[in-house]
């Protein structure tokens, strides 16, 4: 993201998804490794394709539909990012803690906006 360019949630959630892949590549291929990083691609590059979705939903329930996936996604990814410290499958944090913060951030984000999108379709 651009310094000075309007907050845009789906350039945040593509700049994880990178974040996410770049991750995966560090990832030893072991058994356990490769396991994992299969999992962590499909949930950690999830959030962003589903975010975008639910910017051209059918309905306000398309809507929070798709951006519950996306939380589900993200809390999927939290727990794999979890597992990965744990497992000391990655030698330094350094990369690991700036992006469990980001995913608990976005989770945040997300799990207020499902909640303001089911107030806002409850009015209508």
């Amino acid at each position: 993201m651009t310094k000075g360019k309007t907050f845009d949630l789906q350039d945040r959630f593509v700049d994880y998804a990178v974040r996410i892949i770049r991750l995966a590549e560090a990832i030893p291929e072991s058994k356990a490794g490769k396991h994992i990083c299969s999992q962590l691609l499909r949930s950690g590059t999830s959030p962003a394709p589903n975010y975008g979705e639910a910017q051209s939903a059918e309905s306000k329930a398309d809507f929070i539909h798709k951006l519950k996936i996306a939380l589900k996604e993200l809390r999927e990814t939290e727990i794999w990012l979890k597992i990965i410290v744990r497992a000391k499958l990655i030698k330094s944090s350094e990369q690991l803690e700036p992006l469990l913060k980001e995913t608990d951030e976005l989770i945040a984000i997300l799990f207020k906006s499902v909640e303001t999108a089911k107030k806002n379709k409850d009015r209508t």
